[in-house]
């Protein structure tokens, strides 16, 4: 089981999970998704997934469950094969050119979508053609 070395378990999943499943919730996240965010935070430096573990707002932007804002029942996020990220030093419109200008790139060879026009970079790891990308 990959386990992610630069985010904790509670930066991917909602607290509600968090609180029932423990370390178990990690089973309920996609082994590429959890390479990819450790390639993309090796990449790009400092990056937020989730911060509702500090007090912040954001809890939702990995795992999504039933009854949460946004869920959807084929949402990506619902398989545990998404993450919303908001990165540090760039803006996620650099980093979508960065990964859609190199889509063969072996750094993120995972990574199968990318959500165009938003203000975070959702990727996703989905079964598709590389690299499909679609607006919200």
């Amino acid at each position: 089981m990959y386990k992610c070395t630069y985010f904790a378990l509670h930066e991917l999943v909602p607290e509600e999970v968090y609180l029932e499943r423990g370390e178990s919730a990690w089973e309920s996240l996609d082994e590429s998704m959890l390479m990819s965010l450790d390639r993309l935070r090796e990449h790009y430096g400092l990056m937020t997934v989730n911060n509702w573990y500090w007090g912040g707002s954001r809890q939702w932007s990995g795992l999504r469950i039933p009854g949460s804002p946004n869920y959807k029942p084929y949402s990506q996020h619902t398989f545990g094969r998404a993450a919303d990220c908001l990165f540090e030093k760039y803006s996620a419109e650099e980093v979508r050119k960065d990964i859609l200008s190199t889509p063969n790139d072996s750094k993120f060879e995972l990574i199968s979508s990318i959500e165009l026009d938003v203000s975070w970079l959702h990727f996703d790891v989905r079964n598709c053609e590389r690299i499909k990308t679609y607006y919200p």
